[in-house]
């Protein structure tokens, strides 16, 4: 018996492959892609409650001022 048969065989399997591996989608970089849009999303609200601080701090700070003049009169 020759053995073209089996390298036949061979070829066609991991040609087979091959072609299976490019063709099903890979999970490859699904966790690096699921954190970079956390990150992103808490950086958003970070941003969100640091200028919402800001604001009340701001108004907060204007109040006092106001009631701190008034006690000097």
């Amino acid at each position: 018996m020759s053995d073209w048969p089996i390298r036949l065989y061979v070829w066609q399997q991991t040609a087979r492959w091959q072609v299976a591996s490019r063709a099903l989608p890979s999970d490859a970089g699904e966790g690096v892609v699921s954190l970079a849009i956390g990150v992103l999303i808490m950086a958003f609200l970070g941003a969100l409650l640091w200028v919402a601080f800001k604001a009340t701090l701001g108004h907060a700070t204007q109040n006092v001022d106001q009631q701190v003049s008034r006690l000097g009169q």
